[in-house]
C-alpha cells in the first residue's frame, strides 16, 4: 500500500477546472515532484493534500485511510513554504518548539526534540538567533526544522527554494537531498523548476492544465518524454516535424521538411506516412568545422548563428541549409579541440541514429 494516494481528484474555481482527475501514488520515503508551469494546478493539489483546501471530487488516501473532513492540524503533515512563515519575534528554538507546544507536549519533550532537531539541520549554534539574524540559507533551514519536528508523515514543500539566490539554491538543493536522506520522510515538492526537480526527486509528475502528463523517474522524463510538451518543458530540447518512412526493429526512417531523412530507433510499431516530432537533446549533437565522425548516420551542414559561452560547455546555435536551426552543447574540454567555431562558420552537424527520439504529435 502507498502511503498517500491521490485518486480521481478534481478541483474547481468557479468555471475553471485547476485539477482535472488527478490519481497519484507517493511511497513512503519518497522524494516526489510536482514539476509544472505556474496555473498547472499543482499548488491546488499540495493545498488539498494539506487540508487547506477541499476536493470537488475524489478522494486523499493516506496509509489507506481517507482525510476527508480531518482538518489541517490533525493532519500528520506539515508544509514548508516559499515565504518561511517565520515568527520574526522567537528565536530559533522558540519557533521549531512552537508545533510542539501547540500539540500539548510536555517541555522536557520539547526541549529534548527541539535540541536532536536543531542538530539535524546543523544550527544548534543559532537556537538564540532571532529570524532577523539570519541568513537566506538559514532561514530555510528553520523552517524545514519547524517542519521536521512533529515527526510527520509527510512533508509537503511549496516552491521552498524559491526565495534564495541561484547559488544557494544549488547548495540548499545538496542539503534537502541529504536531509530527506536522513530523516526517511517522505517530501512533495512543488516547484515550476526543471533543473531542481531532476536534482532533487525520485519521481516527478510533470503537470499541464490540472492533469498530470507524465509521472516517471527523472532520467525516464528526460530521455524518453511521453510527448511534446513534457518534451519541451524538461530542460532543452530540438523539436524537428517529421514523417515516418520506415519502420523496423533495427531502425526507424523520418523525414523532415527542413532536413531530409533521418535514422533514428523506435521499438514501437509506428505506421509509414505517420507525423509527429523528432525530440533530439542538445548534448547528443557534435559540431564540428569538417566533415567527422563518417560512422554517424545524421550528418548536416550549415553555419554557426549563435554562440553562448557558459564556461563548461558553449551553446550552439546553427541554421541549416534547409533552414532548420540546431541547437548543441559542446564540452570546452573537449580533447583536441583547438578553437571554438565562430559565428558564421560552416560547420557539420552530426548526431548517432539513436541519440533522439519520435513523438506522436
Amino acid at each position: 500500500m502507498s502511503l498517500l494516494e491521490l485518486r480521481n481528484l478534481t478541483r474547481r474555481f468557479g468555471s475553471l477546472e485547476a485539477v482535472k482527475d488527478v490519481s497519484l501514488a507517493i511511497e513512503a520515503g519518497e522524494f516526489f515532484t510536482l514539476l509544472g508551469p505556474s496555473g498547472c494546478g499543482k499548488t491546488t493539489i499540495l493545498r488539498m493534500i494539506a487540508g487547506f483546501d477541499a476536493p470537488d471530487g475524489g478522494e486523499i488516501l493516506l496509509d489507506g485511510i481517507s482525510l476527508a473532513g480531518v482538518p489541517p492540524e490533525k493532519r500528520p503533515l506539515h508544509t514548508v513554504f516559499q515565504s518561511y512563515a517565520l515568527f520574526p519575534h522567537m528565536t530559533v528554538a522558540g519557533n521549531i518548539a512552537f508545533p510542539l507546544e501547540m500539540s500539548g507536549k510536555s517541555a522536557p519533550e520539547i526541549r529534548r526534540r527541539v535540541g536532536e532537531t536543531l542538530e539535524l539541520v546543523h544550527l544548534a549554534d543559532k537556537a538564540a538567533s532571532f529570524p532577523h539574524e539570519l541568513s537566506g540559507g538559514q532561514k530555510q533551514r528553520v523552517a524545514l526544522a519547524r517542519g521536521l519536528v512533529n515527526q510527520p508523515r509527510l512533508l509537503l514543500l511549496d516552491e521552498p527554494l524559491g526565495a534564495l539566490d541561484a547559488k544557494l539554491r544549488v547548495e540548499m538543493q545538496s542539503e534537502l537531498i541529504a536531509l530527506q536522506r536522513e530523516v526517511g520522510i517522505g517530501f512533495v515538492f512543488v516547484t515550476h523548476s526543471q533543473q531542481e526537480a531532476l536534482a532533487l526527486s525520485h519521481r516527478i509528475a510533470v503537470m499541464r492544465d490540472g492533469r498530470v502528463e507524465q509521472c516517471d523517474e527523472p532520467d525516464t522524463l528526460y530521455t524518453q518524454p511521453a510527448n511534446r510538451f513534457v518534451a519541451d518543458f524538461v530542460g532543452r530540447i530540438n523539436l524537428v516535424e517529421v514523417e515516418v518512412t520506415a519502420s523496423s526493429k533495427v531502425l526507424l526512417g523520418l523525414r523532415s521538411p527542413c532536413l531530409g531523412e533521418i535514422a533514428a530507433t523506435d521499438p514501437r510499431p509506428l505506421a509509414v506516412g505517420e507525423r509527429g516530432v523528432f525530440a533530439l537533446r542538445p548534448e547528443l549533437i557534435r559540431v564540428h568545422g569538417h566533415k567527422e565522425s563518417a560512422d554517424l548516420k545524421n550528418r548536416f551542414q550549415g553555419r554557426v548563428r549563435e554562440l553562448l559561452y557558459l564556461g563548461d560547455v558553449t551553446h550552439y546555435r546553427v541554421e541549416l541549409e534547409g533552414g532548420q536551426r540546431i541547437e548543441a552543447l559542446m564540452p570546452n574540454a573537449a580533447p583536441g579541440r583547438a578553437k571554438f567555431h565562430e559565428i558564421g562558420d560552416a560547420v557539420w552537424v552530426c548526431w548517432r541514429h539513436d541519440a533522439g527520439v519520435f513523438l506522436r504529435d
